[in-house]
């Protein structure tokens, strides 16, 4: 049995541009919505503070508007910012998320801009969320930034809140979802930020070169900086990967953690998944096949159990390692019996090169050009394999929802996949997926046609479904990783 933590005082602010489902574009919202609802349930007092956008989903939310936290003025230079607060539940909880209610701001077409204010929009999130822990007579234990939109929120508590003993005992974490997005800025931005006297403690090399970099500013400025897996950690410290943020991150070696993101297995798993047709488990596996046929008609190819299934659910970007697709796939679909079924939306190179493959053989290839949650969760479970050649993949999700559906993943060895699969080893049986190091075509080749070889075995295909159904990636585990560097901050910095 796992440890009992003692959880009754600990106060956490977390602060973030995205939260699921209100508004995300990609896993951060995920994440965020997952920290503050797995704290919640571990009994710690969290608050959870993040834009209310003109594009908020909000349909199905009651929004109530709180009363000690309405028009409050906040001063930038010479302009008066307003913002008011709703609260609505989060949603499989009893915790009211706080919505920051901006117009001026927050009521453009989309989550972010190219605005020439781009930068006001997110120093102004992270002065909001202090303002209102101000308002409410709320001292966090811990402030839990998240991403560049945050990165200046450890500095205002330095600079511009520095007299209010409120936030005494508060310390900062910065987490760092994706070190390729940084808030890069000019400098010109600094001017009317209210950092006071305190703008000293920017970086000078990028304040000579006319920038302001919020992502360095947090990296600088934070207590302790998280990353979400322990590989990406130290990969962010080296050259190829730290996107020229490197050597301040070994500066912080000693307060950079890598922490796995964690499973939502209420909304992914295929026991109960109301997503998709047929339930099946680790021990009862034959609904897996009939996911497998159902996905086939819904997508118009061949029912044909012999071929296996590639399933493919990414954003279609570089990062994601569809460069080296061009070289592999056109021939393995040639050489290969299998049927390649991908969603997703991205780089307008990818979707035609996707588009004109299924143009080329629509009797093996589908290829659905939106965002589709359900048939998210259909291909996952209606696929024999899953497919993540990542460039750099700071964490992932999908190859650990593919290891609970049973569908075999074959990913690059890099950041959170390499922390979450592990090689398949045919002389013990052991392993959950199949992996490759060097980013290269003829790597994501040898991988893949490994994986298509073992495929015809059925009792050795099965023996690897059910090594990476049985994996935990929960957040019931991962939660309480982090609310060990909480306590662990905050005794640190109270001797």
């Amino acid at each position: 049995m796992a440890k009992a933590l003692d959880l009754s005082p600990l106060k956490v602010c977390l602060v973030s541009a995205e939260v699921t489902p209100f508004a995300k574009t990609g896993g951060l919202g995920d994440v965020t919505a997952a920290l503050a609802r797995h704290l919640h349930r571990l009994g710690v007092d969290v608050r959870l503070f993040f834009p209310f956008y003109s594009i908020t989903d909000t349909g199905p939310f009651e929004l109530l508007a709180d009363d000690s936290l309405r028009h409050v003025p906040v001063r930038f230079g010479e302009r008066e910012l307003v913002f008011s607060v709703f609260d609505a539940r989060l949603p499989r909880t009893d915790l009211d998320v706080h919505l920051i209610h901006a117009p001026d701001l927050y009521h453009r077409p989309g989550i972010y801009t190219n605005d020439v204010d781009e930068h006001l929009r997110f120093a102004f999130l992270s002065r909001a969320a202090i303002e209102s822990c101000q308002r409410l007579d709320w001292s966090p234990d811990i402030f839990h930034c998240n991403d560049w939109h945050t990165g200046l929120l450890p500095l205002y508590l330095k600079s511009h809140y520095a007299w209010d003993d409120l936030f005494t005992d508060s310390r900062t974490v910065l987490t760092i979802h994706n070190v390729g997005y940084q808030g890069v800025f000019p400098a010109s931005a600094v001017e009317g930020l209210e950092l006071g006297d305190q703008a000293s403690l920017l970086d000078e090399e990028d304040l000579e070169a006319g920038r302001l970099n919020f992502l360095k500013t947090g990296i600088l400025h934070a207590d302790l900086l998280t990353t979400v897996s322990p590989t990406h950690a130290k990969e962010i410290q080296t050259a190829e990967y730290g996107c020229g943020l490197d050597r301040q991150l070994r500066a912080r070696s000693d307060d950079l953690v890598g922490v796995l993101n964690g499973v939502e297995y209420e909304e992914w798993d295929p026991v109960d998944d109301p997503l998709i047709p047929f339930a099946y488990s680790r021990r009862e596996l034959a609904g897996k096949e009939k996911n497998k046929q159902a996905l086939l008609d819904e997508l118009s190819l061949p029912a044909d159990s012999q071929a296996p299934v590639v399933g493919v659910v990414s954003r279609l970007a570089e990062q994601k390692g569809f460069g080296l697709f061009p070289e592999v796939l056109p021939e393995l679909l040639a050489a290969r019996d299998l049927h390649l079924v991908v969603l997703g939306t991205g780089e307008e190179r990818y979707e035609e090169f996707f588009r004109e493959l299924e143009s080329r053989d629509p009797m093996k290839v589908s290829f659905t050009n939106t965002f589709d949650n359900a048939l998210a969760h259909r291909i996952e479970a209606g696929s024999d394999l899953f497919l993540m050649p990542s460039l750099y993949e700071p964490c992932g999700l999908n190859q650990m929802y593919s290891l609970r559906y049973g569908t075999v993943p074959v990913v690059r060895k890099v950041g959170g996949l390499a922390d979450s699969v592990i090689q398949y080893d045919a002389e013990t049986g052991n392993g959950t997926g199949f992996l490759f190091e060097e980013f290269s075509a003829a790597a994501l080749r040898r991988a893949l046609e490994a994986a298509l070889d073992l495929y015809p075995n059925p009792e050795r295909w099965q023996q690897l479904m059910r090594n990476g159904m049985a994996k935990d990636f929960s957040w019931d585990r991962q939660i309480r990783k982090y609310v060990d560097l909480y306590r662990r901050r905050g005794a640190d910095e109270a001797k």
